[in-house]
């Protein structure tokens, strides 16, 4: 997405979706919640990932993250990454599989890709990435919000 009037707005849910932002002190929290999103999607990427070596990556300057709440429980990770070039990718976004299905996933995009624009020095360019491990709809939702395809591999 190379500008913010590309984002086509989720529908609004009847369920409220807060973002936390969180840090290096939250590592337990923000592994615990990584593993409920991907495990169930047998995808690999941080799975293994210790509290520490998440320490490490919530303490990074270049890094943001949040948690989704509704209704005060966890319910999403969000991480964005920004870089000295003005580009803002969204590194890590997805539901715990509870609230899947329940119309979130189009309001929190949304949420996250407002977050990824006011991001930037200034935000020339806001990118995610997706693979065949992720859910099934995700790629649905990402051009939905007005994400186009740049480039696809094959592995």
């Amino acid at each position: 997405m190379t500008s913010p009037d590309q984002l086509v707005p989720g529908e609004r849910s009847d369920v409220s979706v807060e973002l936390i932002e969180v840090g290096p002190d939250e590592a337990a929290v923000v592994r615990s919640t990584y593993v409920r999103i991907w495990e169930p999607l047998k995808a690999h990427g941080r799975l293994e990932w210790s509290d520490d070596e998440w320490s490490a990556e919530l303490s990074h300057p270049a890094i943001r993250s949040w948690l989704a709440r509704v209704q005060g429980e966890t319910a999403g990770l969000l991480e964005l990454e920004v870089s000295v070039d003005g580009e803002v990718g969204i590194v890590v976004f997805g539901l715990v599989p509870a609230y899947q299905g329940r119309g979130l996933g189009a309001a929190f995009l949304t949420r996250a890709t407002e977050l990824a624009w006011q991001l930037g020095r200034p935000t020339k360019r806001v990118w995610l990435q997706t693979s065949s491990d992720d859910h099934a709809h995700a790629l649905g939702n990402y051009k939905s919000r007005g994400f186009q395809v740049f480039s696809a591999e094959t592995q």
